[in-house]
């Protein structure tokens, strides 16, 4: 199935689940969506698992499911709304991060036996709640920011539903679910022309994501470049990106929020992400895709997975290759990426796959699992 890795379903004793997949249930289930409280849900610019939670919350909703989102207070959602925080600590400093957090995630699991499962977007800490409760804990795994973080995903291994965004972001000692890859509301991405004669980089300004490698490239390339997105790293800022800006080759337009984002994916003739790290997702290389946009790529992480060499992109070993295929853009149909975008990583499939999911536990019982992907 495109977009997700599945086989049968089992439950630990080997009985098979009755599953019936891509279909409704007959019946609203209750889910809790518990929701990063970086920023608001959705965000307003930067916050990819922000995003991710609400379209999850909003297309459960949309298939008739009783979801409360626990999020921020500011946050925007036809799903009933509990917060614990005011605002997005990242865009409040006045929040105390871990008194916010404290609070969220103790409100989830206080209310556990109100739901049927919780799709637990937050991190690792929800799981050291999931042992006191009855209701089963789906915990999607947007990335490991460090391996001192396994310690915790190991000691819950034996109850949790793990969920990876990719094949390539699965760690071998965790036992997963499923891989759902990240879906896009396309009504919110509008096919663009690539005709306003730039490339585009779209992330965080951070050694990881490349930034430098995508001034080289565009330079050499004699191609102006837009940089939009939030510095992470102020020193690789100031030292590698801010001393070429020059407003005309290079412009650095800052964090943007959905309708400019629109824009200026649609007006590029390729997204840039020469990453340095394994990605584990890239929502911008998707977001790039829903425009029709072509995607010049790093092959690192999950990025084969997501670009289809030489029909969606090019996947570039280094900046001389990057170069090169700036100059074979013109081959690249851009319907071909629009479509590539409708087909594997639209909302309505990432939300039909983790509805399987939760049926798979919810007709398997507390000890059910479905069988690794």
């Amino acid at each position: 199935m495109p977009g997700a890795a599945w086989l049968g379903y089992q439950s630990r004793s080997g009985k098979p689940c009755d599953v019936r997949p891509l279909q409704p249930w007959r019946h609203p289930v209750k889910i809790a969506v518990l929701a990063s409280i970086a920023h608001r849900t959705p965000p307003r610019s930067y916050g990819p698992w922000e995003q991710v939670a609400s379209t999850l919350a909003e297309g459960l909703v949309a298939r008739g499911h009783d979801v409360t989102l626990f999020a921020t207070a500011d946050s925007l959602t036809r799903a009933r709304l509990h917060a614990e925080a005011p605002a997005g600590y990242e865009e409040d400093p006045s929040i105390d991060v871990k008194v916010c957090e404290s609070l969220h995630i103790a409100a989830v699991f206080e209310r556990a036996a109100e739901f049927d499962a919780i799709s637990n977007q937050f991190d690792f800490l929800p799981l050291t709640y999931s042992r006191l409760v009855d209701t089963p804990v789906v915990t999607t795994i947007h990335g490991f920011s460090s391996e001192r973080i396994l310690p915790v995903y190991r000691a819950y291994d034996d109850i949790a539903h793990y969920v990876s965004i990719s094949d390539a972001n699965r760690h071998p000692d965790l036992t997963y679910d499923a891989t759902i890859h990240h879906g896009l509301d396309l009504a919110q991405f509008s096919p663009g022309a690539g005709d306003g004669g730039y490339l585009l980089f779209l992330g965080r300004i951070h050694p990881d994501k490349g930034t430098h490698v995508a001034i080289e490239v565009a330079r050499r390339a004699g191609m102006p470049l837009v940089i939009a997105g939030v510095v992470h790293d102020q020193d690789y800022f100031r030292t590698l990106v801010e001393p070429f800006v020059d407003g005309t080759l290079v412009r650095f337009v800052g964090s943007v929020g959905p309708q400019e984002r629109d824009r200026l994916l649609g007006g590029a003739a390729a997204l840039l992400h020469l990453i340095d790290f394994d990605e584990p997702f890239g929502l911008s290389v998707v977001e790039a895709l829903a425009v029709g946009t072509p995607v010049i790529a790093t092959p690192r992480g999950s990025l084969p997975e997501l670009i289809t060499d030489g029909s969606t992109g090019f996947l570039v070993a280094d900046a001389d290759a990057a170069v090169s295929a700036v100059a074979r853009l013109a081959s690249v149909d851009r319907h071909a990426c629009r479509r590539e975008a409708e087909t594997r990583f639209s909302a309505d499939r990432m939300v039909a796959d983790y509805e399987r999911l939760f049926e798979a536990l919810a007709g398997c019982g507390r000890d059910g699992r479905p069988s690794a992907a």
